[in-house]
């Protein structure tokens, strides 16, 4: 299994030569790419494809990399955003960051660099796609969809998982229930909130969390996992 497999990665440059590149050599990599030449293009490619990180080119005729930054981050899509420029323009690099973009890349720059660069934000964003990610007696295994609790794989169901993972991964925060359901359900689940409660008791049990010193509940509120 190579490094990256499972991560999405989006790739926007009107430049052939230089997407067909970068794609041959993100794919060597692990990746999972998709690419485009446009902005309205890389827009509807992002809202299916949902990737992890978008590398976007600047100048593109039409819609520019500035205004697909822009309509990325308000849709509120969780995707790291590197841009790319042909010139070195500081005025460019502070509307970028203004706008939402996690970095920026100079026009010619090595393939070793992108890479670099693409990493940093998966370590910064997304650190369970790096493979294993432990906190505390927690141990997340992406690739494998499981997690280990003081080293004992737990026998959870794709929800329990998708569940865990989240509370494991913002522990220490209170996670109120609507949160978890757009967050584990997705936000067009038409269930009750109660479900979330059910789920909670279910991951309780199999972490013989009986006095709810692991999974609080906070009244009023939502849940907090803390790592004991």
């Amino acid at each position: 299994m190579k490094a990256h497999q499972g991560v999405r990665l989006l790739l926007v440059d009107d430049e052939p030569h230089i997407l067909q590149f970068l794609e041959l050599g993100l794919i060597n990599e692990g990746f999972d790419v998709r690419t485009a030449a446009d902005g309205l293009s890389a827009l509807a490619v992002a809202e299916e494809f949902k990737p992890h990180v978008a590398i976007l080119d600047i100048m593109m005729p039409g819609m520019n990399g500035f205004e697909v930054c822009r309509q990325l981050r308000s849709e509120e899509a969780e995707v790291a955003v590197i841009m790319l420029t042909a010139k070195d323009e500081v005025d460019d690099r502070v509307r970028g960051l203004s706008i939402g973009a996690d970095d920026y890349m100079v026009k010619p720059f090595s393939f070793d660099e992108l890479l670099a660069r693409i990493q940093a934000r998966l370590r910064n964003q997304f650190p369970w796609l790096l493979g294993e990610m432990r906190c505390g007696p927690f141990v997340i295994d992406s690739r494998r969809k499981e997690i280990r609790f003081k080293e004992t794989v737990l026998e959870l169901s794709p929800t329990e998982y998708e569940l865990l993972q989240h509370l494991v991964i913002n522990h220490g925060l209170v996670l109120s229930k609507p949160m978890i359901l757009d967050k584990v359900w997705g936000y067009d689940f038409g269930g009750e909130e109660n479900i979330v409660e059910v789920y909670i008791r279910s991951l309780r049990e199999k972490l013989g969390d009986k006095e709810h010193r692991i999974i609080r509940t906070l009244r009023g509120s939502g849940y907090r996992l803390d790592l004991v």
